[in-house]
């Protein structure tokens, strides 16, 4: 028990150094981009499978009630909690198309999706980022592993890349950024102030 304990800790230590020097640009760049949207009435939606799937929602709830501080609530939508929705596209369409059918509906010029896949393959995940991109949104990609195919995507304006094997270990780093971003969004629009 010890052993999987220390090497579960070491390999988050040195992931979050490595991270440490290849993510806080593009950090900062994401948070402006969520900025400008919100400061422009826009919205956040976010998507994701799985652990994605509730980290689109945490990261929704944190925009729309608080993080750190209190504050106006800001708009955000996670595309993963109505299950009578997701239900019926999946059966009428397609599971590939529950994401990109609510960004459809959803989403408008100016938006921004955040997109969330740990291997950057989930192809729902993929379609909704095209379907941002047909509206004139900007897309956030959080992805794992090498980035597959989501992070190459032309639809992706913004790649954040844990690049790590272990599902585990990414998703660790996925809420680590996401925390960041709600930290730097009340930052910039409203000082950090209680």
């Amino acid at each position: 028990m010890q052993n999987i304990i220390q090497s579960a800790m070491q390999e988050g230590i040195e992931l979050r150094r490595q991270c440490l020097q290849t993510l806080p640009d593009k950090l900062a760049q994401a948070a402006d981009m969520l900025v400008a949207c919100l400061n422009n009435n826009g919205k956040v939606l976010v998507c994701g499978n799985g652990g994605s799937a509730a980290d689109a929602q945490h990261f929704a709830a944190e925009l729309v009630n608080r993080f750190e501080i209190n504050r106006p609530g800001m708009a955000a939508v996670a595309l993963t909690h109505d299950a009578s929705v997701i239900t019926s596209i999946a059966n009428d369409f397609s599971f590939a198309q529950v994401f990109s059918r609510q960004v459809e509906a959803l989403g408008r010029p100016g938006d921004i999706l955040l997109a969330i896949s740990t291997s950057g393959t989930s192809e729902n995940v993929s379609a909704a980022a095209d379907a941002a991109r047909d509206i004139g949104m900007k897309t956030i990609a959080l992805t794992g592993k090498d980035g597959g195919t989501l992070g190459a995507r032309p639809s992706v304006d913004m790649h954040l890349n844990i690049p790590h094997t272990s599902t585990a270990r990414i998703q660790e780093m996925h809420i680590t950024c996401l925390h960041i971003l709600c930290s730097l969004v009340d930052e910039t629009m409203f000082g950090g102030q209680s």
